[in-house]
């Protein structure tokens, strides 16, 4: 019989009511100093954003309520639904581009036979750790056709390569977006990669499985949640694409507009057009655009984890 039935036991049998035992509310006072900067930074923020989003400004009477009206009016925004389209073209070939830079590079690592593996480990590494506005101001330099690498090759080589013109620029960003983050992606993997039991390899050995065939048999399938996280994160970043077209455009000759991204589109509509309440809606839309696309993604790499 266990302490607990035993002293509910003599306290029926004293005829009394067994006492509860209290609460204990220590763990909350190590969580408070979180909770308290996560209600204030994210919470806080996203019911205000909901707040504005429910309002307009009018010439006549203010700042009114207007209910659903703004979610309805970007239903047929054509400048929201352009710059969606754009960023999701950029996210179904960047993204599956650079996860896959970044796995062939893990499992390099992990191989065990490239020469070096520290250095190439640091060097991918590297541009992750360079700020983005850094980042993005080096290739605005790369690409420019009036100065920088782009101009002295068109110069020495006769050539007139714009990198930022119309055709081109959507693929000279995503180039941007895989330097900067390919190797904290094949961090994410070559860290999984490490935790592989032995045993499997040694299993697979046995067998007489090849290199290709442990791949794509052992390792692949092994990593199945990183790949998955490395995913959301990715989608949630491609959404969320604002740097890199941003300080792109004064070099684009007009190819990115003030609605280039979503993202740009809410911050020119904010701190340019003076419309707060229709870029809360845009972002708010945006958040929950994003939130579903990433747990749709996180609930199928999981079904595939189970089976």
């Amino acid at each position: 019989m266990t302490t607990t039935s035993l002293t509910q036991a003599t306290a029926s049998a004293r005829g009394t009511r067994p006492r509860r035992s209290r609460r204990d509310w220590r763990g909350w006072a190590f969580v408070a100093p979180f909770m308290i900067v996560f209600a204030a930074m994210i919470i806080a923020p996203v019911l205000y954003a909901i707040y504005l989003s429910l309002f307009r400004q009018q010439l006549i009477g203010g700042n009114a309520f207007v209910g659903l009206s703004n979610y309805l009016a970007i239903m047929q925004d054509t400048k929201f639904w352009e710059s969606l389209g754009r960023v999701t073209l950029f996210l179904l070939v960047q993204v599956p581009i650079m996860l896959a830079l970044s796995l062939v590079a893990a499992l390099a690592l992990d191989s065990a036979r490239l020469y070096g593996a520290a250095f190439f480990r640091i060097a991918l590494f590297l541009p992750y750790a360079v700020p983005g506005v850094v980042a993005a101001l080096i290739w605005a330099f790369i690409y420019g056709d009036q100065f920088g690498l782009t101009a002295s090759l068109n110069h020495l080589l006769g050539t007139g390569l714009q990198p930022l013109s119309g055709q081109w620029v959507l693929a000279s960003i995503g180039n941007i977006v895989t330097w900067e983050f390919m190797g904290y992606n094949m961090l994410i993997f070559y860290a999984a990669l490490r935790v592989i039991p032995t045993e499997l390899y040694e299993a697979a050995e046995i067998d007489g499985a090849g290199a290709f065939r442990t791949v794509f048999s052992i390792k692949i399938p092994a990593i199945r949640g990183a790949l998955v996280i490395a995913t959301i994160f990715s989608i949630i970043g491609s959404f969320q694409l604002f740097n890199e077209p941003n300080l792109l455009k004064p070099l684009a000759q007009n190819a990115i507009s003030s609605y280039f991204t979503p993202n740009m589109y809410a911050y020119n509509l904010s701190f340019a057009g003076q419309q707060f309440n229709y870029a809360a809606t845009v972002a708010i839309v945006m958040g929950v655009i994003t939130a579903t696309i990433a747990y749709v993604v996180q609930l199928r790499g999981s079904r595939k984890e189970l089976r």
